[in-house]
């Protein structure tokens, strides 16, 4: 059981969008702490981002809720 787990999430780390990086947790001078995760890499759309409606973010599931301007 363990090797089909390992296995799908190596195959899920294959499959990624490569648009995308990882961002470190940090903690703000407010002392509040921002937990690691994905972002999509910067471009001139903001269509292709996680948070823009249609699109659903594949790491968490939430749907978009901005409405794209360009």
């Amino acid at each position: 059981m363990k090797v089909l787990i390992i296995l799908f999430f190596t195959l899920f780390e294959i499959s990624q969008n490569p648009q995308n990086h990882r961002v470190k947790g940090y903690s703000k001078k407010d002392g509040t702490t921002v937990q690691p995760h994905r972002r999509t890499n910067q471009n001139k759309t903001e269509r292709d981002n996680y948070t823009s409606k249609p699109n659903v973010n594949p790491y968490t599931g939430k749907k978009g809720y901005k409405t794209p301007k360009r």
